[in-house]
């Protein structure tokens, strides 16, 4: 019982930090929705069946998961649940902070479907010197944070099996049309990697 109690105040903590990356996260979507969504304007256009409707559907499901502790690993040691609880809540605050700083390096650029604007740029500084996709890419390392606290093996598979296949294709459409409205955009995609930071060597940086 007193361990219990123990652990009581470190868990209020730990969900506390969660909820609050995800409010931030959610509400920095609604805000992208209220300032940049438009429909005039518009060069090229593509529905995807990715975007925010599904996306959030797919939370919805990996929160039912976590809170229904379907594929959740039983560990015995006090140590390494808090040890992955902290490891897994850092990742949801760095993916958060990732995330609403892209938002504000894309700007105006941003969609709920594949757009290109007249008026639209190619966004490279910031976040996007790191990853061509650094808001698909923090959500993932968020959605990892959340099956690593929670010591969740469904929620990963899901993540695994169905979230990133789903952020890899609306990408790759994304890409397409940036590519036949941005000349340069090959260069770009050949020195920034789609999901993960490419780690350069000095010989690269020479060359």
């Amino acid at each position: 019982m007193m361990e219990a109690l123990n652990q009581q105040p470190f868990n209020i903590i730990i969900q506390a930090i969660i909820s609050i990356c995800v409010l931030a996260l959610f509400l920095s979507v609604f805000i992208d929705f209220m300032i940049f969504s438009r429909s005039h304007h518009v060069q090229k256009e593509k529905k995807s069946i990715v975007e925010t409707g599904t996306m959030t559907f797919f939370f919805i499901v990996y929160y039912l998961i976590l809170a229904g502790k379907t594929g959740t690993i039983d560990i015995s040691s006090q140590l390494v649940k808090q040890l992955m609880a902290v490891l897994g809540t850092a990742m949801i605050m760095i993916g958060c902070a990732a995330n609403v700083a892209g938002r504000f390096n894309l700007g105006s650029n941003w969609a709920n479907h594949i757009k290109i604007y007249e008026e639209h740029t190619l966004v490279q500084g910031g976040m996007y010197r790191l990853v061509r996709h650094p808001l698909y890419a923090s959500i993932m390392l968020m959605l990892y944070g959340g099956c690593l606290a929670y010591r969740n093996i469904t929620a990963f598979t899901a993540v695994s099996l169905i979230f990133i296949p789903f952020m890899y294709y609306r990408a790759r459409q994304e890409e397409v049309l940036l590519l036949q409205r941005f000349p340069q955009y090959k260069k770009y995609m050949g020195q920034t990697g789609m999901f993960f930071p490419v780690i350069r060597t000095r010989k690269d940086d020479g060359e």
